[in-house]
């Protein structure tokens, strides 16, 4: 974990930051020729948080915001930063990317932060699914696959979700792990229901999923990470910002989660089996798919930032979080808003 950049130290100024990562080639993205052509999405994105209501006797307040990450699914140029405060720019576990403010005695009425952003979003296809071909070594490589079979606070992998993932697998008659994984999605899809009524949804929580059979994204994923992960399949979590099929601008009222699971057959498949559940015509689709329609932010859970929080880990990071002398604080409005490239004839 380091620190990348450092902000300016007069208020209210605008830094404009040059992304760091290197962008990955184009050949990783349209691996085989025949392979069909990828959809592309090019969007202008605002991300504010305002903070308010500071207790008076505040010492010192950090915030972090998070930033979205170049991967061969997304470029991201054009980062800049207004704050009225001295900012750092982070980088935290699994390469996620954040905006650090340390700020001593803030005023109790409160700042604001921006962060603005251009994303070039790829659609994500799995090009060795069908044609039998082994993935790079970069994917083979990574430095996290040993964590993307460990369990996370909210996704045990005990003795109950082996068993409930292996009777998954054992009454489809899946031998390969691929065929393991195809016959989770398709138990999850098929079982949980799309719905964000009542409490405990949203949490990501696998035994609450297992047991209601319903919630949102991240309830769905959890049950397909933990099964996979039961079964010795390496299988990871990312979170961003989904965006409205339809272009032109607007402001996204929530988070949207995937998945990602490995096999040496075919390297990283991306899935997403809430999409799949809200619309049952895409489900053979989100079996080796993300659509281009949304920006990815971080990956992982159970989130150390940077520099550490005292708070907990936190079970994903998407939102703004703040502490107030050490301690978590919530007062903070968040908006994010959009804006679609106009496409010249």
């Amino acid at each position: 974990m380091k620190i990348r950049e450092r902000g300016p130290r007069r208020p209210a100024r605008v830094a404009t930051l040059v992304a760091a990562l290197g962008l990955f080639s184009q050949s990783l993205v349209h691996a085989q020729s025949s392979s069909p052509a990828l959809r592309t999405r090019t969007v202008t994105v605002e991300y504010t948080a305002t903070l308010h209501d500071l207790p008076p006797t505040t010492h010192y307040l950090d915030l972090w915001l998070p930033v979205p990450h170049n991967d061969k699914s997304q470029e991201i140029t054009g980062v800049s930063v207004t704050s009225p405060y001295r900012y750092e720019i982070a980088t935290g576990p699994y390469n996620n990317q954040m905006v650090h403010l340390r700020v001593a005695q803030p005023p109790a009425e409160g700042f604001t932060v921006k962060l603005q952003f251009q994303a070039v979003r790829r659609e994500h296809l799995n090009p060795f699914l069908s044609a039998g071909r082994k993935p790079t070594k970069a994917e083979a490589n990574d430095p996290d696959m040993a964590r993307w079979l460990q369990p996370d606070r909210l996704v045990p992998i005990d003795a109950k979700i082996k068993t409930w993932a292996t009777e998954v697998v054992t009454k489809a008659g899946a031998k390969t792990d691929l065929e393991k994984a195809r016959a989770i999605y398709n138990h999850v899809v098929s079982t949980v229901q799309y719905d964000k009524t009542g409490q405990g949804w949203g949490r990501g929580d696998i035994y609450y999923a297992c047991d209601a059979r319903r919630g949102n994204c991240t309830d769905f994923h959890a049950i397909f990470i933990g099964y996979c992960r039961a079964l010795g399949i390496p299988a990871r979590f990312s979170i961003g910002f989904p965006l409205p099929a339809e272009r032109g601008s607007g402001q996204v009222q929530g988070y949207h989660c995937w998945a990602e699971f490995y096999t040496k057959q075919t390297g990283w498949v991306p899935v997403d089996a809430s999409e799949a559940a809200k619309n049952p015509a895409r489900r053979q689709y989100f079996f080796g798919a993300h659509d281009e329609n949304r920006v990815e932010f971080t990956r992982g859970r159970d989130l150390t930032l940077t520099p550490p929080q005292q708070g907990d880990p936190l079970n994903y990071f998407i939102y703004p979080y703040a502490e107030v002398d050490g301690q978590p604080f919530d007062k903070i409005d968040r908006k994010f808003t959009y804006q679609d490239k106009t496409q010249v004839p």
